[in-house]
């Protein structure tokens, strides 16, 4: 189905690709491919939606994350050696 808004900038997002009705966006109308100023092209591809520099600082994070985790593992394990060896 193929909806046209009369203000298609009063779409509330509720997404990263997802937008809902709202007051100011007005009523929904129906139309069909190809009688509007709206069109569906089949088998096109969508530029991305993915911003690379957000991803990437994300990746980062998670990585420097798992790093300081993993440090803090291989302390408390020689910490708990450490222990081992004073009560022998």
């Amino acid at each position: 189905m193929l909806v046209e808004f009369n203000n298609p900038n009063g779409l509330v997002k509720s997404g990263e690709n997802l937008y809902e009705l709202s007051g100011n966006s007005g009523t929904p109308a129906v139309v069909a491919p190809g009688d509007s100023r709206s069109q569906l092209v089949s088998g096109a591809l969508e530029q991305s939606n993915v911003d690379l520099a957000e991803e990437f600082t994300r990746m980062i994070t998670a990585q420097r994350g798992f790093q300081s985790v993993a440090r803090v593992i291989t302390t408390s394990d020689e910490f708990l050696q450490e222990v081992v060896n004073l009560k022998r």
